[in-house]
């Protein structure tokens, strides 16, 4: 009687439903029963235990997905941002730079034409092609990727003809120098130095090229200090301080000297050149 109270209350058809059956075949049913209950033997009786604990820890790791999920999307933010900031220091910087160069060139070649161009690597195949290079002054452009700027490509023209426009390879050493010294000067506009070491730059420079780049420096000389070499007499023009280097017994010996005596030395130089 025992074991019938632990199973509860029966439903009302239970009595019905078995009433008509014999002995053996209640025997009988009873031994499926049993066997069916068998395939339940290694039932895992903690299972609801551990359904509720993995159901908290789902809602910890989801929660946390969700602040990570945050978290990167605010350095995606963050990286949008920076790679903004820089692409317009670049296009700026390289606008001013590039605007220097084409008005300071103008200056040293009064006759000439010069660019700068900022060349990009290769884009998506739907991507135009006219877009890898892009000269300065052209109409506003989209943001792209920063990381497409692979460099700057200079294009100049020391007789003003714009089918005559040629790159750097294509220019002789004199004409080298003086497009060297227009970018440097271009860029000292934007962002000064303190002061700029020049060795022998008018070297291989025709006179009326030295003479205007003498000028440059002496008009530049106000908010730097420009310290050059020199075997050529026209920037000797321009310059406030001489130094007369000699080399005698194995030694170079350095001393100040008057502009008479640095002109004699570079003419002497040149007499016996």
């Amino acid at each position: 009687m025992k074991k019938i109270r632990d199973l509860g209350s029966l439903p009302a058809d239970a009595f019905d439903k078995f009433k008509d059956k014999s002995l053996k075949q209640l025997f009988k049913l009873l031994d499926k029963a049993n066997r069916e209950l068998k395939r339940y033997s290694h039932v895992n009786k903690k299972a609801l235990d551990q359904f509720v604990s993995h159901s908290e820890e789902k809602e910890k790791l989801l929660k946390r997905k969700e602040e990570l999920d945050k978290a990167h999307q605010a350095i995606i933010d963050l990286m949008n941002a920076l790679d903004h900031q820089k692409y317009e220091a670049i296009t700026l910087t390289f606008k001013q730079v590039s605007k220097n160069f084409q008005d300071i060139f103008k200056r040293l070649v009064p006759e000439g034409r010069a660019e700068l161009v900022m060349h990009k690597g290769k884009k998506d195949a739907n991507a135009s092609d006219d877009e890898d290079d892009v000269p300065t002054g052209g109409p506003s452009m989209p943001l792209p990727d920063v990381e497409r700027f692979t460099g700057v490509g200079i294009r100049v023209s020391f007789t003003g003809d714009s089918a005559d426009m040629r790159d750097m390879n294509q220019l002789s050493g004199g004409q080298k120098s003086l497009v060297a010294l227009t970018l440097i000067f271009a860029i000292q506009k934007c962002d000064p130095a303190p002061f700029y070491l020049f060795d022998e730059i008018d070297a291989a420079l025709d006179a009326q090229y030295r003479v205007a780049v003498a000028d440059m420096i002496r008009d530049l000389k106000s908010e730097a200090q420009f310290i050059t070499t020199t075997f050529r007499p026209e920037l000797l023009e321009s310059a406030e301080k001489y130094y007369g280097v000699k080399f005698r017994n194995k030694v170079s010996h350095i001393e100040c000297v008057t502009k008479e005596e640095a002109l004699d030395f570079v003419e002497d130089d040149q007499t016996h050149g």
